[in-house]
């Protein structure tokens, strides 16, 4: 297991010695934006905070061994178009419309096309936001195959003392993956004063694990729906996720990626992720810091169904499959997404099926595709029908624009790209 730090506001190439990390990450920017004012960050600070994530909070590594780098076969997207608003674009003008600091495109396990922007580099540890959940879920099937989770309806108390007489003591491991909790958690970005804010601001301060446990674990939490009865978006229950995990395999969600998917699966450079107590516990809401060839690769893992090189099943048989099988609880289904919208910690962002004056409306279809999604425009898509990975960094202006703003184009976008490859 790697090494811990505990970073400040500006801090200088030590950071690498300190961490231990095997290449120092590129560009280390020297003065880094407050991560109490994340929210509410400009687009400049937002790049060089999302670029500086793993030096602006404690950190655990997740280190690579025997790196095996995607192979490179550079394939030709300048047809890939869409239409959206009225207008044709071009891949060029969706990475200008949509603040995209980092892309790359992975056909048949291999480098078809990337972009590196505001510079970022090959050696950038970008952070995932919620894309994090979607590498923590992954993680609950790896523990589910080793045996340390027996089943995914178990409900979370069995493995997590904390949540006994809370709104959460009920509630399985499979509805807290489904985020069909029914547990009230205000995931508000713009309210300085939501459950959301709230986390953000323990993560600013001292003694976070306590501050964060509280705030969910909070005896006064109240319940809007049965659980497995409603569906609501929640990084509360997403941090409970992981802190369950944890618990339940003695590891931190660092410790648990680098013993079954980093070095296994031979990632190609080290990562960290935001700690809340070293070496023991990491956060289950976002925190994840990677390359973006790393961030494809995790992506490879997942279209490959959790098969190592020499033939290991690292997950269940089926759990791609089943994590992207949408619930249909209240409110993951809708007019724009029929079939539901949310699966283990992924998205179905395909085209909506309401949405107007757009194409091509095919490519990427819902039952085949999964989609890690962060705040501000981070994505990691696959497609193990197509054998096609997407990652994506960005910069967004809105934290969660609506679903026919950047999430749309990001999804025309993609289906373009998985239709020119496909020629």
């Amino acid at each position: 297991m790697g090494v811990t730090v505990q970073a400040t506001a500006a801090r200088t190439a030590s950071d690498c010695a300190t961490l231990k990390l095997a290449t120092c990450p590129a560009p280390l920017d020297k003065n880094l934006p407050d991560v109490k004012d994340m929210l509410t960050w400009d687009q400049q600070q937002r790049v060089i905070g999302f670029r500086n994530d793993y030096r602006s909070y404690k950190g655990d590594v997740f280190t690579a061994a025997a790196p095996s780098p995607i192979p490179v076969a550079k394939r030709d997207l300048s047809a890939a178009t869409y239409q959206y608003d009225g207008k044709t674009f071009t891949l060029q003008d969706y990475l200008q419309r949509n603040n995209v600091t980092g892309m790359m495109v992975i056909k048949d396990g291999k480098i078809a096309w990337d972009y590196y922007g505001h510079g970022n580099t090959k050696t950038t540890l970008w952070t995932s936001r919620s894309v994090g959940k979607a590498v923590v879920s992954t993680l609950v099937g790896a523990a589910v195959k080793e045996g340390k989770i027996a089943s995914l309806d178990d409900e979370i108390v069995k493995y997590n003392p904390d949540t006994k007489g809370t709104a959460w003591e009920h509630v399985t491991i499979r509805q807290l993956m489904q985020h069909t909790s029914g547990v009230n958690w205000d995931e508000d970005y713009t309210n300085p004063q939501s459950d959301f804010a709230k986390l953000t601001q323990c993560e600013a301060g001292d003694d976070t694990y306590s501050c964060v446990n509280n705030l969910v674990n909070d005896p006064q939490r109240q319940t809007w729906a049965k659980p497995g009865e409603g569906w609501s978006y929640s990084s509360g229950g997403a941090w409970l996720l992981g802190d369950t995990l944890e618990k339940a395999t003695g590891k931190s969600l660092a410790q648990n990626l680098q013993e079954k998917i980093w070095q296994p699966y031979g990632m190609v450079h080290d990562g960290v992720w935001h700690s809340y107590q070293p070496g023991k516990h990491d956060v289950g809401a976002h925190g994840f810091n990677a390359t973006l060839e790393d961030w494809g690769k995790f992506g490879l893992y997942v279209m490959n169904n959790g098969v190592l090189p020499d033939g290991t099943k690292t997950l269940p048989d089926n759990w791609v499959k089943d994590a992207r099988t949408w619930n249909t609880a209240k409110n993951s289904v809708s007019d724009a997404h029929p079939e539901g919208i949310y699966g283990y910690q992924w998205w179905n962002n395909s085209v909506a099926a309401n949405a107007g004056d757009v194409s091509p409306k095919q490519g990427l279809d819902s039952h085949n595709t999964l989609w890690a999604l962060g705040i501000f425009g981070q994505i990691i898509v696959v497609n193990p029908q197509q054998k096609l990975v997407i990652v994506q960094w960005s910069a967004w202006p809105k934290a969660e624009p609506s679903f026919s703003a950047q999430p749309l184009e990001a999804s025309l976008m993609f289906n373009a790209i998985a239709n020119a490859l496909a020629k």
